[in-house]
């Protein structure tokens, strides 16, 4: 069936309360992770609903979404592919350009839009992936209510905290302080957020950053739910604390191995738990390009022969890996969101973090240890500590574990999540 056809068809199903959903989905692919995953999963969930659900995305998402469509029979689903022409893909490549590929995808998607808006009278615009709040979405402009994000982008490393990082972090984190502070400014971005209905934010941090006059149209909402595939159901009992024969206190880091996942932060909490625990052991699961300053790190902290250094794995092997472990630790410095944190809560892991960023809302003190900010030496050592109360307090960790599962599978379910998102669209259609 053509595009046209599927599109009048769709239009004329059933009336009712059933919305007629627009999502504008750059990154929307089934089976990724991160942003492909988020927009994928978005559109399916909202589609299971019995909602109407088109999707504008990438053309170059075409063949993996059809066999998946096929194999999911989704007859209330239906995709719009634009792509800009292939020259234009060598802005793309190693991610030289990839910020104004984007822009000028938007534009193009907006014209596909205002032609498919001809034939279907939506009742919601959502602009889902990416989710950054620097970058405007042109679907605001349609005239149809519109919800912008969840975004994030505005989470910055606090200064007291980037002592020791690398120098091109530095620089990095300068720049994107300088970018986040001109959103206050930019007229396009002030027009977006002026004709959303609704702006959702992934952190508090990103709230700060836009300008105060929207705020009351905002809400701060994560965009994660918790995979398929985990090992474990959630009303399944708590885990025991140390029942190896060698009694190993095992900690895990998952995330790419740069400066802003905080990973000095968790090898210098790692050495001072280390001297209440003699038998604590550190796995970190990633690959990236601070890993020869972090393992420099470790041989100055003398922790080198407690760590065990994993390279990056499929997803599939990484989600029945979480379960040999006893706590996550995850001191990110801005992670707008924390797929691995919410991973390994749904396998009853404990996690340890700051209170910054994505991990903050996903994680309270109900199922992990949440550090407060401050200084380098507080914040290590806090972390630090709460390794140390997590391994020697069987019934702390058995409370936090069960409740780090629950949380995750019902609260974070996608059932929980694409319910709430409906009740928005319910509030401005």
């Amino acid at each position: 069936m053509d595009e046209l056809a599927r599109v009048e068809e769709l239009s004329a199903a059933g009336p009712g309360k059933k919305l007629a959903i627009l999502l504008s989905a750059y990154a929307c692919e089934p089976g990724r992770g991160s942003e492909p995953g988020i927009g994928w999963q978005w559109a399916v969930q909202l589609a299971a609903l019995g909602h109407n659900v088109w999707v504008i995305t990438r053309a170059n998402n075409r063949p993996a979404i059809e066999r998946a469509v096929a194999a999911q029979s989704l007859r209330n689903l239906s995709f719009i592919y634009h792509d800009l022409p292939r020259w234009a893909s060598f802005w793309k490549k190693g991610g030289r350009g990839v910020r104004l590929y984007y822009s000028l995808w938007q534009i193009g998607a907006y014209r596909a839009a205002r032609r498919l808006q001809k034939r279907v009278r939506f009742d919601v615009v959502h602009h889902i992936t990416f989710g950054v709040f620097r970058h405007p979405s042109f679907m605001a402009f349609l005239g149809v209510p519109f919800v912008f994000g969840p975004l994030g982008g505005g989470e910055s490393a606090p200064m007291r905290l980037r002592r020791g990082i690398p120098w091109r972090g530095h620089v990095v984190d300068f720049l994107r302080d300088t970018a986040n502070s001109l959103v206050r400014f930019d007229p396009i971005m002030g027009a977006v957020f002026g004709r959303s209905a609704v702006t959702l934010c992934k952190t508090k941090e990103t709230l700060s950053c836009i300008p105060s006059r929207f705020h009351a149209k905002c809400r701060i909402q994560s965009e994660l739910a918790t995979p398929d595939g985990l090992s474990s159901p959630v009303h399944s009992h708590p885990r025991p604390l140390v029942t190896r024969e060698d009694g190993e206190f095992r900690v895990l880091f998952v995330g790419r191995l740069l400066y802003l996942k905080g990973l000095h932060l968790a090898l210098v909490a790692f050495a001072h738990a280390c001297r209440t625990l003699p038998s604590a052991r550190f796995t970190i699961i990633g690959s990236g390009r601070d890993e020869v300053w972090a393992r420099r790190l470790a041989r100055r902290l003398a922790i080198d022969d407690r760590i065990e250094w994993v390279p990056w794995m499929p997803r599939e092997q990484l989600l029945n890996a979480y379960s040999k472990y006893d706590v996550f630790l995850f001191p990110s410095l801005h992670d707008s969101s924390g797929n691995v944190v919410l991973e390994a809560m749904a396998e009853g892991l404990p996690v340890v973090c700051l209170g910054l960023g994505g991990p903050a809302v996903l994680v309270d003190d109900s199922c992990g240890i949440v550090v407060p900010l401050g200084s380098g030496a507080e914040v290590t050592t806090a972390l630090g500590d709460g390794l140390v109360r997590l391994a020697t307090d069987t019934r702390l960790h058995a409370r936090l574990s069960h409740q780090a599962r629950y949380r995750a599978r019902l609260d974070y379910s996608w059932h929980s999540q694409v319910r709430r998102m409906e009740q928005i669209y319910l509030e401005i259609a």
